[in-house]
């Protein structure tokens, strides 16, 4: 049977249509003023790093505050220029959200197989990161505010009224504990490095490895208690206990010896804020 003429041109106009939205949205992702806009979105991740070591390092000391997103964010919102960080930071988190998408379609067809999969998951889960981190950034600099501890103690209570919002809760921290082995990982043996394009020669390359070393330990340590006290929160049916990653810094204050812990976990946190903004300028993108 021969091609119906009509059929066959429509289809092929809307392939074409098709092709050239891909080609002006992969032009798009590779523009340089996107690449800048995105690079923002890790000095902006640098900076909410860096903000919450500050304050978990004050608690620490015995001081108050929340070491979260929201009090590091709400703290930013309060200083002089605040309102200026603020749209920065959520403009560039949300290009990088933009580019962690345009990876999923665009930074995968060298992979094959496996490789693909789980480039693509992992593109998925820091475009997800970013945008929420945009959103609330975006919300603050529009005047709102939030509360990142009783929201996850909220969601958590809500979920925990049931038996499948239970066990999902025990796989979300099962999950965030695998994150925080990870990064623990990353930072032990360096893999980090991988994703620049270039390691600054001499003293400041050994510095930037070590910021890159320290805080990515840090930060998986951190994430791990988080993700221990989500699991044994879901397991008592203790949803106040769910607070998120204040909680789990607080928590580790009351510790023997937690103060110092706590000390040494925040001195890392900052160190990962200071390597995130250096990681702006060297990351492979």
């Amino acid at each position: 049977m021969k091609p119906n003429p009509s059929t066959s041109k429509g289809s092929n106009g809307v392939d074409d249509a098709t092709d050239r939205a891909s080609d002006a949205a992969e032009e798009a992702a590779n523009s340089k003023g996107f690449e800048l806009a995105a690079r923002a979105g890790y000095i902006a991740a640098g900076i909410l790093h860096l903000l919450i070591g500050f304050i978990a390092l004050g608690l620490a000391r015995g001081g108050s505050g929340s070491a979260d997103q929201s009090g590091a964010i709400g703290q930013l919102a309060g200083s002089p220029g605040g309102a200026v960080l603020l749209w920065f930071c959520f403009i560039g988190c949300l290009a990088l959200a933009l580019f962690q998408v345009s990876e999923i379609f665009f930074g995968v067809r060298a992979l094959s197989g496996k490789e693909k999969l789980t480039s693509r998951l992992k593109s998925g889960g820091q475009a997800a990161v970013y945008a929420t981190i945009g959103t609330t950034f975006g919300r603050y600099a529009l005047g709102g505010s939030s509360d990142s501890s009783s929201e996850t103690s909220s969601a958590s209570a809500s979920l925990m009224s049931n038996p499948a919002g239970s066990a999902l809760l025990i796989a979300v921290g099962v999950g965030i504990l695998a994150v925080g082995g990870y990064f623990i990982y990353r930072g032990a043996s360096r893999s980090f490095t991988k994703k620049l394009s270039a390691i600054p020669p001499a003293g400041l390359g050994t510095a930037v490895v070590a910021l890159g070393t320290v805080g990515y330990i840090a930060k998986g340590f951190a994430l791990g208690v988080l993700g221990v006290l989500l699991v044994v929160a879901t397991v008592t049916n203790n949803p106040e206990e769910s607070t998120g990653l204040d909680g789990a810094l607080k928590t580790l204050r009351e510790q023997p010896f937690g103060a110092w812990l706590l000390g040494a976990v925040a001195i890392g946190l900052m160190a990962y804020g200071l390597f995130m903004v250096v990681r702006s300028k060297y990351q492979r993108m």
